[in-house]
């Protein structure tokens, strides 16, 4: 699935991370993504949002 539109810092920081999906998003817990250099909080909710919509979680 598709990333959702969360800023193109936080969009570039995943990507250079090597990630490029939803599901790629929920292999990670939120205390590594957001230690990514250009995520923040608006980012982290919105991916968590859209984590739980598609029936998905972070790692924990």
């Amino acid at each position: 699935m598709e990333l959702p539109k969360i800023g193109r810092p936080a969009t570039s920081a995943l990507h250079h991370a090597g990630i490029y999906t939803l599901e790629q998003v929920s292999e990670h817990t939120q205390k590594e993504i957001v230690a990514l250099h250009g995520v923040g909080p608006k980012a982290i909710r919105i991916l968590s949002e859209t984590l739980e919509e598609a029936g998905m979680k972070w790692k924990e």
